[in-house]
C-alpha cells in the first residue's frame, strides 16, 4: 500500500462505521438523542449559568436588601432633617440639646457628675 491509499482506508473505515451506526440505531433515534442532550445543555445552562435562574435570585434578594436599606436611611435622613428644623426654629430645643451635650446650666441650677464606674481588673 502506498501512502495516499492508507488515508482512504481509514476513511472508508469510518465511513463505514458511521453507516453501520446509522443502520443499526437509525437517524430519527439519533437525532433525538442529540436533541435531547442539547435540551439538556440548555436548561442546565438557563438554571445554573452565569446569568441563570439561580444568579437571578441571588440578584433579586440582594436588590430587596439595598431596597429595604435605602428606605432605612431614609427615614434616618428625615428625623434628622427634622432635628435640625427643630434646632433652627424651636428655643426649648436649642437649651434641651446645649443642657445634654454642653453641660449649660441655668443661673442657680447646680448639676452632680457621678464618678465614672472603675474599669474592671485585666486578668
Amino acid at each position: 500500500m502506498t501512502s495516499s491509499s492508507q488515508p482512504r482506508a481509514n476513511a472508508t473505515l469510518r465511513l463505514s462505521a458511521v453507516t453501520r451506526w446509522r443502520e443499526r440505531v437509525g437517524w430519527r433515534k439519533t437525532a433525538t438523542f442529540a436533541g435531547g442532550l442539547l435540551a439538556l445543555a440548555v436548561g442546565f445552562h438557563v438554571i445554573f449559568g452565569q446569568n441563570g435562574l439561580t444568579a437571578y435570585q441571588q440578584k433579586r434578594q440582594e436588590a430587596h436588601r439595598l431596597q429595604m436599606q435605602m428606605h432605612d436611611l431614609q427615614q434616618e435622613n428625615e428625623q434628622l432633617k427634622a432635628h435640625v428644623n427643630r434646632l433652627k426654629t424651636d428655643p426649648d430645643a436649642i437649651e434641651h440639646q446645649a443642657r445634654q451635650e454642653l453641660h449649660y446650666t441655668r443661673p442657680g441650677e447646680v448639676i452632680y457628675t457621678m464618678p465614672a464606674a472603675p474599669a474592671a481588673p485585666a486578668k
